[in-house]
């Protein structure tokens, strides 16, 4: 396998290059997967190795980035993350002088000064 930093060629089993030390990794151009050495086709998406993705995107679908394990853990709990929609009513109320007197106050000691 050659390197793609410094063109040494290395033997096929090595993971990290001969002569630089960077890592070979053969990924699909068209998901990213990571590929055994000596893989034709993609294990995810079926692209031939080598090939240029079909089409090109500047946006890199999530399934390429995040991992099968934590893109099943968020899918099952869906319902949890989706919320809910609710009214609120805020009150903000600013007694004069009240920003002067806790200014230069940690958010804690300012809490603990207000009454």
């Amino acid at each position: 396998m050659q390197c793609p930093q410094c063109q040494q060629e290395n033997p096929p089993q090595a993971k990290f290059c001969l002569e630089c030390g960077s890592r070979l990794v053969l990924r699909c151009a068209q998901c990213g997967t990571e590929l055994p050495t000596g893989a034709k086709f993609c294990l995810e998406c079926g692209q031939p190795v080598g090939a240029q993705p079909a089409m090109p995107s500047r946006f890199v679908a999530p399934e390429a980035y995040t991992p099968r394990h934590l893109a099943e853990k968020i899918l099952t709990a869906r319902n949890d993350l989706e919320g809910e929609r609710k009214q609120v009513t805020v009150l903000f109320a600013d007694i004069k002088g009240s920003t002067e007197l806790i200014e230069g106050l940690d958010p804690e000691e300012a809490r603990r000064a207000a009454p």
